[in-house]
């Protein structure tokens, strides 16, 4: 799920997180510094933003094709969340390795080598005549997302000039950041319906060939900072650990609790993301700053942006194998069908900094969440007979409209308090929970969907996405306590 970004008064201080942050915002001496022809502001800010939204579309913009992939290259019904976990799992596991290397080779450099590996990725998924070749092709997709990511809003920074314009190229940056996701929705409904489901794959090569003809041209290179080393044993042990988690959760969803290759999953899944602790603890540069998390308020919120995700991804899994499988909606129809989740969303977060600035970030995330949860709860209501305005409009609605609430002004948590050579790592760690807690929430939600729709006495889809919508429940529920707990951080200035 997206983290708008809210707009600080000195950038210099800290990142502003984002999806797709995890790079420090460079300070006005990096700014100073940059080097590289001068570009046209608009042509700066289209290759940047449409990086951005580039990545923020393919974590979602494949669930409306899932259906025509499924069929077409021989997924089970719980073998299709794979296509949407790879990606989120590389893009995530990867994610401050890449901002570690936008270090090293300047940020305008792992932008462009970034969308030039996802464009090629991108063809490969689109050209894909099997399930293991679309596969490695999403994983590597999640790859190039996690190096080209954390540069964008490193780019605003060097490329407009603070105050009122860094200011305007922020907001259109916090608004695409927003609502990309959920656009990603309806836009796969589009692609699909009007081409097949390998245009979600192809649309990514038009736009990415245009930002590799703008940004070497009218984008600045900044920095480079050289030193230190890659975690390299992080990076593979915490993707893999995970990778092989989600395996095995996936795993038990298609056959059962006692499944040989399942338990094994878990004990690998255990014993690599206990040396991927132990890692983090002994090397120079770690991936995850593990002291980061003593922070009461910041590791509470880390843990909400984990789980808001693990429930949202599979109320829009699930929400759409509805709408297509019942409700015979067509791809197009699909994609409309999450318009309203989309907008609401979108303007949700052009008001969170008004009320952040108003209320606090506690209040604004209290009354988030718990919107968020009514919509979760209704859809667990979901039926055969219920048509999109009974069954999906109304929690689809609610849910848009309180993770606009939700998840930006946990960035005022996030980054209270911390110290500013960290805050790289602090706001790299964010995105990392949201795009790990996504990929992690709907292997879990699909293994409860599995196991209750084969012992269901009655409609086994049905039987299987009311438990998984249940359990999504429980997650957000769990996230309102927590953010209960909070203790207020000072109120940013209004806008």
């Amino acid at each position: 799920m997206p983290t708008p970004t809210t707009r600080d008064p000195d950038p210099a201080h800290h990142t502003t997180p984002a999806h797709g942050a995890g790079a420090a915002v460079p300070d006005r001496s990096t700014a100073a510094t940059a080097k590289g022809p001068s570009g046209h502001p608009y042509l700066v800010l289209g290759a940047i933003v449409g990086t951005q939204l580039m990545i923020l579309l393919d974590a979602t913009v494949v669930n409306v094709a899932l259906p025509g992939i499924g069929s077409h290259l021989g997924f089970s019904a719980t073998g299709m969340s794979w296509v949407l976990n790879v990606y989120t799992l590389a893009f995530g596991g990867l994610l401050l390795l890449g901002s570690r290397i936008g270090d090293l080779i300047g940020r305008r450099g792992a932008m462009v080598w970034g969308v030039a590996a996802f464009t090629v990725a991108s063809i490969a998924g689109g050209l894909a005549n099997d399930a293991t070749t679309l596969l490695i092709a999403r994983g590597l997709q999640g790859a190039a997302a996690a190096l080209a990511a954390p540069s964008t809003l490193a780019l605003i920074a060097t490329s407009f000039a603070e105050g009122a314009e860094r200011n305007r190229a922020l907001s259109v940056f916090s608004a695409v950041s927003g609502a990309g996701s959920a656009i990603g929705l309806t836009a796969g409904g589009i692609l699909t319906d009007l081409g097949s489901w390998r245009w979600v794959f192809f649309v990514n090569v038009p736009v990415g060939a245009a930002i590799l003809l703008l940004a070497p041209r009218f984008i600045k290179e900044t920095e480079r900072h050289r030193g230190g080393r890659f975690d390299i044993a992080g990076a593979l042990t915490g993707t893999l650990g995970m990778a092989t988690l989600v395996y095995g959760f996936i795993r038990v969803g298609e056959s059962r609790w006692t499944d040989g290759r399942a338990l094994t999953s878990f004990v690998i899944a255990v014993a690599l993301l206990g040396a991927f602790l132990l890692n983090e603890t002994r090397v120079e540069r770690p991936l995850v700053v593990l002291r980061l998390f003593a922070d009461r308020n910041r590791a509470i919120a880390y843990s909400v942006m984990l789980l808001v995700p693990a429930a949202m991804f599979g109320v829009f899994y699930f929400s759409t194998q509805y709408l297509q499988t019942y409700l015979h909606f067509s791809p197009l129809r699909t994609g409309f069908a999450f318009l309203p989740l989309a907008g609401l969303l979108f303007v949700a977060a052009r008001l969170a900094p008004r009320m952040l600035g108003r209320f606090g970030a506690k209040t604004v995330v209290a009354i988030g969440l718990p919107l968020n949860l009514a919509g979760t709860v209704w859809i667990t209501q979901l039926s055969p007979s219920d048509g999109y305005a009974a069954g999906l409009l109304g929690p689809l609605m609610l849910v848009g409209f309180g993770v606009g609430w939700t998840m930006m002004p946990l960035n005022t948590f996030i980054l209270s308090g911390v110290r500013p050579q960290e805050a790289g790592s602090a706001s790299g760690l964010l995105q990392t929970m949201q795009q790990v807690g996504g990929s992690l929430g709907l292997s879990v939600l699909v293994t409860v969907f599995g196991t209750v729709s084969r012992h269901a006495h009655g409609d086994a889809f049905i039987s299987g996405a009311t438990a998984a919508f249940t359990l999504a429940a429980v997650f957000v529920s769990a996230a309102l306590v927590m953010v209960l707990l909070l203790k207020a951080p000072p109120r940013p200035a209004l806008r």
